[in-house]
């Protein structure tokens, strides 16, 4: 199946990178790259070095016949129109996130593929990374470290919002809609519960028009706490996750998957010995050491290659499901907004999601 790529900036060639790839693993499914088209010469010439034909115009590629799909990977206010326009040229859609500014622009969206019959996928990729995985694994299995009531998921850096449009609220920038889309999407895959409340605060540390960062506090009907943090305003990182249990604590510092469970052998330690805090005296906050805990490997899950191609291909040939759902999606959109409520009255939301 050929698939065209509108939008040849970051994410557009890394997908053009990843379809070269993909094709190279000899897929039940190939997808194989028509071309690609951007508003900018510069990109449409970077492409061609690369070996990419570049079309004039996307008018060339609702035309083209031979061209059964497109990766859409412009900026977010743009989004829309071009998914009305590939649905009407009957071709299957791939669309970053976020795929709209709000939960009735992308419900309109899905009505363009619904009444044109076309497959619309949303590039939720983080459901893929290994680090989410690894944490569910631990989430859903008690025998790593117990009943999970507790998880802390953060993305952190030092280098501001990225580009310039992600710095322009018209254009659907901030890192709620660039980073928080993503962990917000994750956590509802996990925790299989409605949310009950949230609080959310924005930080506006570079003084742009727009979020360069957030902290999101969830609630769930079934007594889970969940925390997201975004910053852009970071030189020393903590945890990418912590994640607390009846049985033990465990730590994933980064992408890279180093950390490790950490599980008590015993409930209540007597023979803790205290410890100089400060200019005072500890024995609560002092660690356990030795025998009265047990150290264990994370229980790493490592995802499919290519899944998320792989799925799509097969999803236009009308042999599997779209693994993201409209329902989901739309989800995301009700949290985003009402943590967008919270930021901007300091209120809790207090609402069934």
């Amino acid at each position: 199946m050929k698939i065209a790529i509108i939008g040849y900036g970051g994410m557009g060639s890394f997908h053009a990178e990843n379809l070269r790839h993909y094709g190279e693993t000899s897929p039940a499914y190939p997808l194989t790259l028509a071309g690609i088209y951007d508003i900018a010469p510069a990109r449409a010439k970077a492409a061609e070095e690369n070996g990419i034909r570049a079309f004039a115009g996307a008018d060339e590629i609702w035309e083209d016949k031979s061209i059964e799909a497109v990766l859409i990977a412009t900026p977010n206010d743009i989004h829309a129109p071009y998914v009305k326009a590939a649905a009407e040229a009957g071709k299957h859609i791939i669309c970053e996130k976020p795929i709209a500014l709000t939960e009735k622009q992308a419900e309109e969206m899905y009505g363009y593929a619904e009444k044109a019959g076309v497959v619309f996928e949303v590039h939720q990729n983080r459901r893929w990374d290994d680090d989410f995985l690894t944490v569910k694994n631990i989430y859903d299995h008690t025998e790593n470290i117990g009943d999970v009531y507790r998880i802390e998921s953060r993305v952190m850096g030092g280098n501001g919002i990225p580009g310039d449009w992600r710095k322009r609220a018209a254009q659907g920038g901030g890192m709620m809609l660039d980073w928080g889309v993503h962990l917000i999407d994750q956590m509802l895959q996990m925790i299989q519960s409605p949310v009950c409340s949230l609080y959310c605060e924005y930080s506006y540390i570079y003084g742009e028009e727009v979020d360069d960062g957030c902290r999101l506090s969830v609630k769930f009907e079934n007594g889970v706490e969940y925390l997201i943090v975004v910053a852009t305003d970071c030189f020393r990182n903590l945890a990418r996750w912590q994640v607390y249990g009846t049985e033990g604590t465990a730590t994933v510092q980064d992408w890279d998957l180093s950390g490790g469970m950490t599980c008590p052998r015993v409930k209540h330690d007597d023979n803790i010995a205290g410890i100089r805090a400060g200019n005072g005296f500890t024995r609560t906050m002092a660690p356990r050491i030795g025998d009265a805990v047990a150290q264990k490997p994370l229980p790493i899950v490592h995802a499919e290659p290519f899944a998320f191609y792989k799925n799509f291909a097969a999803a236009c040939a009308g042999r599997e499901e779209r693994r993201i759902k409209k329902d989901e999606v739309l989800r995301v959109f009700r949290v985003m907004e009402a943590a967008a409520r919270s930021a901007k009255e300091n209120i809790v939301i207090k609402e069934r999601i």
